[in-house]
């Protein structure tokens, strides 16, 4: 009997990932392409899952038999009823200011939807430009309708920023006699079977027709399970941008705070909108790794940068008209790129403080994944400043995704 596998596909700001296990969660195949269209585009989503699907291994990808995906939390596209994209997606760093006074008149009580980056706010956005004879559907839960080709559904824990109660599983009673909540999805639980994948999708790409789709996560939770935390451990994902989350006992409503539920645990958290991706406006890959040789992580700049990717931040303060800070730029390259690692540490750093003040506890160690993680002088940066012992995991997102579809449940 040939052996079953897993497979999770992850979204990320720059391009798709997919990895594929086996029973025993030991990775039999990985890939990664970037998006070919632009991030906004959701054209681009399935244009690298076709590129990324086209190379696995025949042999494996007829064995798959759960696919599971995560997607970047609070990015949302509009879409018609047959799941076609309507426009560009409004991404998960854009602040929507337009409805600021409905959203507090329908979310009393509701801090974390009081704010321009929720998903309340592009949803009422894409509502005023397209009307409400439209689908409303975040980033891995389009995808999953596209493997599905029915785009009924929604995950909880990406559906959060646009309202959904996880504690009473309902949206609020706010909503419920309004025009747009038709536009809204029928909620599922991370890891719960939706359905069959579409035949015409399997035959294309000689996939499994009896290949099932599990509800997936966003990517900072699948991030968390591939790095396989213990409750004193925290973690920090060094992508695009900065996540930082930790257990808790209890939930946590706030602006600029997500709090998902995941395998029976509160997982808490913010999202940054600084991170890797402002590195790479003023260097390459190659320069990075050359430049940080050269840095002394015992000594520290004069410099102090708040190397934003752009206006506006969303955690550890929410201030969408809060502007970055990249000079002044020294001479040399290295002291800037130590400047802007710095920087970045900082934020880091009142993300940490921000979850201390929330939750009465920092984490005994921290765990790194992402991009960033494989920088030794970054993280020696980060001890530094955070005071806090660090360790890196190389599992990818789309792994903590694949275990996902493991444990699928009807």
């Amino acid at each position: 009997m040939p052996d079953r596998f897993f497979g999770g596909l992850d979204f990320g700001s720059s391009g798709a990932r997919i990895s594929i296990i086996n029973f025993e969660k030991e990775l039999k195949y990985s890939n990664s392409v970037p998006y070919e269209y632009g991030f906004k585009n959701p054209n681009s989503w399935t244009n690298s899952c076709e590129k990324l699907l086209e190379n696995v291994p025949l042999g494996i990808k007829k064995n798959i038999v759960n696919l599971a995906i995560s997607g970047t939390s609070g990015t949302l596209t509009a879409c018609n009823f047959n799941g076609d994209p309507i426009g560009e997606a409004i991404p998960y760093y854009q602040a929507c200011n337009e409805n600021k006074i409905l959203i507090e008149s329908i979310t009393f009580g509701e801090d974390h939807l009081q704010t321009p980056y929720s998903s309340l706010a592009k949803a009422l956005k894409l509502i005023d430009k397209f009307g409400t004879n439209i689908l409303l559907r975040h980033q891995s839960d389009w995808i999953t309708g596209w493997f599905l080709k029915d785009w009924t559904y929604g995950e909880e824990g990406n559906n959060l920023k646009l309202g959904w109660d996880l504690i009473k599983e309902s949206w609020p009673t706010s909503y419920l006699n309004t025009s747009w909540i038709k536009c809204f999805p029928l909620i599922t639980k991370s890891g719960k079977i939706l359905g069959q994948i579409d035949s015409e999708l399997a035959k294309k790409f000689k996939l499994n027709e009896k290949l099932l789709l599990i509800s997936g996560t966003t990517d900072s939770n699948a991030a968390f399970l591939a790095a396989g935390l213990d409750k004193e451990e925290g973690l920090t994902v060094l992508g695009t941008t900065i996540v930082v989350k930790k257990i808790n006992k209890t939930p946590i409503k706030e602006k600029g705070i997500t709090t998902h539920r995941v395998f029976d645990n509160w997982i808490c958290g913010g999202s940054s909108n600084a991170g890797c991706g402002i590195l790479s406006k003023f260097f390459s890959d190659l320069e990075i790794k050359e430049l940080s040789r050269q840095i002394n992580t015992s000594k520290t700049t004069s410099l102090n940068l708040l190397p934003l990717n752009s206006t506006g931040e969303r955690f550890p303060v929410n201030n969408p008209f809060l502007e970055p800070i990249l000079e002044p730029r020294p001479v040399s390259d290295a002291l800037y790129l130590h400047a802007l690692l710095e920087g970045l540490a900082k934020i880091e750093l009142k993300g940490w403080e921000k979850l201390y003040e929330l939750t009465g506890s920092l984490p005994e160690r921290i765990v790194t994944v992402g991009g960033g993680s494989k920088n030794p002088q970054w993280r020696a940066i980060r001890e530094n400043i955070i005071n806090i012992p660090i360790v890196s995991r190389n599992k990818t997102t789309s792994f903590g995704t694949a275990l996902i579809a493991i444990d699928a449940k009807k």
